[in-house]
């Protein structure tokens, strides 16, 4: 059957398309191991805060384009349409993606330049959600990448690393979900665990 291959990377400016990038590359079997065990444990952590939440909420998944492991929580509402204009990548794909109110969080292993972070952002951003106060103290707000920011070495060196994390994403969850006014009673139910039903 016909089909149109994009065969440019996602979510990168001025990339190199796949069938033109013939530069040798090392592969360090130390450093994708180390890299397949942050993704493990942060996949631990998204499963268990994805308990706690009764409103559509995606699976904890990797994205192709940016490298992230993810997972998201929508209000229900539907959103304004997205502007698009991500690099290489369709705004079709990218205004389904944001059809809906959302909260969500990942896990980013950095790249030119910059150092692994986990991140939480609200779209579309409510009014008052990146001046909230949330946890832990080394989080932030980055006015450019319009998300919060908890540098991944803070939570690999904290004494409690999952307990640092998941302050990070209920904190963060929490300013989107008060400033956007979500329906927050009949979203949220006690914490449970990964794959098991909870009691109702």
């Amino acid at each position: 059957m016909p089909v149109t291959i994009n065969d440019h990377p996602n979510e990168i400016p001025d990339a190199t398309p796949f069938t033109r990038d013939h530069a040798i590359r090392p592969y360090d079997a130390a450093y994708a191991h180390r890299f397949w065990r942050a993704l493990v444990q942060a996949d631990r952590v998204f499963k268990r805060f994805r308990t706690s939440f009764l409103g559509k909420v995606s699976p904890v998944h990797f994205f192709w384009g940016s490298f992230d492991l993810a997972v998201t929580r929508f209000s229900g509402r539907s959103a304004p349409l997205h502007p698009g204009g991500v690099p290489a990548l369709p705004d079709v794909v990218t205004r389904e993606a944001y059809s809906h109110e959302v909260s969500s969080a990942g896990f980013w292993p950095g790249g030119a330049g910059s150092d692994a972070v986990f991140y939480s952002y609200a779209y579309p951003e409510p009014d008052g959600f990146r001046d909230t106060a949330i946890q832990p103290s080394a989080a932030f707000f980055h006015k450019e990448l319009s998300e919060f920011i908890l540098p991944y070495e803070s939570v690999r060196s904290a004494s409690d690393p999952e307990r640092v994390l998941l302050d990070f994403l209920y904190s963060t969850y929490e300013a989107a979900a008060v400033a956007g006014k979500w329906d927050r009673a009949n979203l949220e139910c006690r914490e449970g665990l990964a794959c098991i039903p909870r009691p109702v």
